[in-house]
Formats: C-alpha cells, sequence, structure tokens
C-alpha cells in the first residue's frame, strides 16, 4: 500500500498564537493602559478646564475597552481513508498564567520605554462639550439693576453781592465841569479877592481852606481882603443862585484834620455843620495831605462822620476829594503806608461821593498797569491813565493785595495846575488838558493809552487855582472852560 500524501493546511493554522506572541501580546495591552490613564490624568490637570476628574476623562476619552478573545481550538482535519474518521483527542489549552488584580496603588508614574520601541498612541481629538439650552417654562426674574445715585449737582456759587447802587449823577452840576480853588489867603500870587469878582467859567469854587480847632472840630475865618462874613456869605448865595457850586476845603499842603475817635468823629460832624449852616456851602472837600496812612484810625472815622453830616445836610449834599496820586493810584505799585491810604475813605464814600479829581502834580510820573514805566506828568497819558485807573478799577501791589473797584466816570476828573508858578511840577498846557478830556469823552486826542470805552459823562478838570489863573491872566480857564463847554 502506497503512503498516503501530506494533508493540506488547514486555514485555522493561521490563527495558532503561541505562547510567546501571547505574552507579548499581553504587556503591549497593558503598556496601552497605562499610557491612557496617564494621558487622562494629564488632561484633567490641565489649568483653565472648565471640568476635573472622571468627567472631564470621559467627556474627552470616552470608554475604553479591550477583550482578548480566546484563542480557537485547533481544527481536526477529514481522513482521506475509507474508514470512519477518528478525532484525535484534543489538546487542552495551556492555563493562563493568573495576573494578581492591581491593588489601588498610588499615582503610577510612567514607565521607561521599553528597548522595543512602540508607538505612541494618538489621543483622540477632544470633542466639545455639547452645550444644551433650556427654554425655561416662566422667565427668572432678574434682580433689578440698582443704579448708583448720581451725586446732586453742586450748588452753584452764590453771587457776590452786589454793592449799593451809586446815586445818580447830580443834575445840578455842569456835565463838564471846571473846579477851581479860591485861596483864603495871600501867597504869591497876590491878596485874595471877593467872591463875587471869580468868572462865570468856573462852576465849582472850592474855598481853601478850613482849619483845624482841636478835638475833631474845624473852624474857618474869611480873610479880610474877601470882605466881612456878611458880604462873604452873599457871595456864596449869588454864585449858588448862577447854578456854581461853593464848597469848604479841608486840609491842604498845611492843613490838617484830626478825627481819629468816636468822640472826634461827633465834633468834626457837628462842628462842619453849623459852618455849612452859616456860610451856605453846598458841602466839603477833602484835601488830606497829611495825616492819612495805612491803617490810621482817620480811615475809619472820617468815613463815618462824613456820613453823618450827609445825613444831616440832606441829600443835596456835595462832597470831593482832591488827594495827591501817591495816595490814590500809588497803591498799585504798593498798597502800605501813605501808598493807596485813600482808597479805603473813597470806597467807603463812594456811593456819597460826587467828584474825585486826584492831583496829578509836584509827585513825578504815574505808575500804571498800561505800561512799565511812569507816564512823565504834564502829558495827555498821565492825565487819562490816571482817569481810566479810577473808572475801570486796578489792582493793588500789582494785583497780590485785591483790586479798587472802578467808580462812575461822572465822578471822576483830573486836577492840573493852571500855570506854571502854581506848582513846583506837573505844569500842563491848555491843549494838552483838553486833549486828555477828549480822549476820555470821545476817544479822541489820546496818546499812547485810551480807555476802554468814551465815557461821555466824565467829569472835567481841576486846578489849582481860581487865584494864579487870575495872576497868569486867564491862561487856563478862558480855554479850558470853553473848550469843555463845547463837549457833548
Amino acid at each position: 500500500m502506497s503512503p498516503l500524501p501530506p494533508l493540506p493546511t488547514h486555514p485555522a493554522d493561521s490563527l495558532r498564537v503561541s505562547d510567546q506572541e501571547r505574552a507579548r501580546l499581553g504587556q503591549f495591552i497593558t503598556l496601552s493602559l497605562v499610557l491612557h490613564a496617564l494621558v487622562v490624568m494629564w488632561v484633567g490637570t490641565q489649568p483653565g478646564t472648565p471640568d476635573s476628574g472622571a468627567a472631564r476623562r470621559a467627556q474627552v476619552w470616552g470608554p475604553l475597552r479591550v477583550t482578548l478573545a480566546p484563542p480557537p481550538p485547533p481544527a481536526v482535519a477529514p481522513s482521506r481513508t475509507s474508514g470512519p474518521v477518528v478525532a484525535p483527542a484534543p489538546v487542552p489549552p495551556p492555563a493562563p498564567t493568573p495576573r494578581p488584580a492591581p491593588a489601588p496603588a498610588p499615582r503610577v508614574e510612567a514607565p521607561k520605554p521599553a528597548p522595543t520601541a512602540i508607538a505612541p498612541l494618538e489621543p483622540t481629538p477632544a470633542v466639545p462639550p455639547k452645550i444644551e439650552i433650556k427654554t425655561l417654562a416662566q422667565p427668572v426674574p432678574l434682580a433689578p439693576r440698582i443704579e448708583r445715585p448720581a451725586p446732586p449737582p453742586a450748588p452753584a456759587p452764590a453771587p457776590a453781592p452786589a454793592p449799593a447802587p451809586a446815586p445818580a449823577p447830580s443834575a445840578d452840576i455842569a456835565k463838564h465841569a471846571l473846579v477851581g480853588y479860591w485861596h483864603n489867603f495871600t501867597n504869591p500870587a497876590g491878596n485874595t479877592y471877593p467872591l463875587s469878582q471869580i468868572p462865570d467859567a468856573w462852576d465849582v469854587i472850592v474855598v481853601a481852606f478850613a482849619d483845624n480847632a482841636g478835638g475833631g472840630n474845624v473852624s474857618f475865618t474869611v480873610d479880610s481882603n474877601a470882605g466881612s462874613d456878611a458880604q462873604f456869605i452873599a457871595d456864596v448865595k449869588a454864585l449858588k443862585a448862577k447854578g456854581k457850586k461853593v464848597v469848604l476845603s479841608l486840609g491842604g499842603q498845611n492843613g490838617s484834620v484830626s478825627v481819629g475817635s468816636q468822640a472826634e468823629a461827633t465834633n468834626f460832624t457837628n462842628s462842619l455843620y453849623a459852618i455849612i449852616q452859616k456860610y451856605g456851602f453846598d458841602g466839603i472837600d477833602l484835601d488830606l495831605e497829611n495825616g492819612v496812612a495805612q491803617g490810621a484810625p482817620i480811615q475809619q472815622y472820617l468815613v463815618s462822620s462824613v456820613k453823618a453830616l450827609k445825613a444831616k445836610v440832606g441829600s443835596k449834599f456835595y462832597l470831593s476829594m482832591a488827594p495827591e496820586w501817591p495816595y490814590v493810584q500809588g497803591g498799585f505799585i504798593s498798597y502800605g503806608s501813605i501808598w493807596g491810604a485813600y482808597l479805603p475813605i473813597i470806597d467807603g464814600l463812594r456811593n456819597d461821593l460826587s467828584i474825585i479829581h486826584v492831583q496829578y502834580y509836584n509827585n513825578g510820573g504815574l505808575y500804571t498797569p498800561y505800561q512799565g514805566n511812569p507816564y512823565p506828568e504834564g502829558s495827555v497819558d498821565m492825565l487819562v491813565a490816571g482817569s481810566k485807573m479810577l473808572i475801570e478799577g486796578f489792582g493793588l501791589s500789582n494785583g497780590s493785595a485785591g483790586n479798587f473797584a472802578g467808580l462812575r466816570p461822572d465822578q471822576v476828573a483830573f486836577g492840573v495846575p493852571s500855570g506854571p508858578r502854581s506848582a513846583n511840577s506837573g505844569f500842563v498846557t491848555s491843549a494838552t488838558v483838553n486833549n486828555a478830556v477828549d480822549c476820555m469823552v470821545k476817544l479822541t486826542g489820546c496818546g499812547s493809552v485810551r480807555p476802554n470805552q468814551a465815557y461821555p459823562t466824565f467829569r472835567g478838570v481841576m486846578t489849582w487855582s481860581i487865584n494864579w489863573d487870575r495872576f497868569d491872566g486867564y491862561n487856563f480857564s478862558a480855554p479850558v472852560g470853553a473848550h469843555l463847554k463845547t463837549l457833548p
């Protein structure tokens, strides 16, 4: 009998796994599980991830299941003999070596890679979590928004109290007046003379001067060359009948008054009222060139005593002032001692003041806010600048000590000497005087400085003196008086 041919290889034979291959496959699966656990733990601990732990790992990787199928049993080849084929007894598979269950050990550190390089697992791309938006059956009411209340508006600063309105300009004073001082004494201009001899060019006649009788009292004695008291009184009355103002001046170059206490202020008021009543004066002129300084009691008591005098005389009471410019505009460069010392008196009596005519002579050039250098005596600029300061106001001590508020234009005139011998310095020509007045009234004839606007009610011009003008042949009163009457 010939030998049987070899049996063909069964397809199932190719699926047989050796013990060595089975061991390697187990190692591979174990390493994969470890790496999988490490990756999941690493992802869960990254900052900024919305979740962590098991929920995050399930969300990122999903469940991982590994099933090891048992190897298939060996197939039995059919017999080629004519007799029944007897299957050989199956060879039992080797019993698997049991692996101890891993204890819940602490965190597993990644093992060092084995010499045989195994390709790392590609992590499954992170799938963004599905966000479900559920519509509530009833909207949840939101808490009301609490707005921070706006702070209440800051109250507007209370406006500074407006100064009491000054009385309207007196209708019985010439709109553009020529004011002159009449000497009640003899000097180089000659003996005095009766008031009746004063030319009509003068609108206001200031009788110079009353005397200091002590204790605040004032006295007045008519010079014999002016006639008797009765003649003097009659002359005053006649001048007033012509529309002139006749007033009594206090002070002067050598004169003074004493008003340093309430008792002296009372005596001052009462004695002056008696003189006014006797001689018929319209009022008084304050030409105080001595005894006025910053902080002196006269600054307070002179104001109160003049107000009391006006209360006695009545509303037609005439009040003028003739300070030298250092006592007034001098406060611009320095506010102390005599510099600006008249300003508190002016300010305290501004509502009672008829005219102020500052003396722009005998004291050098005038310092003003309008240029660094002083304006020289005898110039249009000095007369205009000084008048501009009185009307428009100016700072004290270059603005560091407050401000002087301006006066009404009808309260302001300027004072100049009538001729070359009537003052030590500051002589002006009549042409200069007329140009300065035109500049203030019409903005014509100005020099380098001019007022902010024309002041048609600018009051006019004062001069020292009527007697010197007569001595000089009326070289001042005739041209200046005539010009003032041409102004609108």
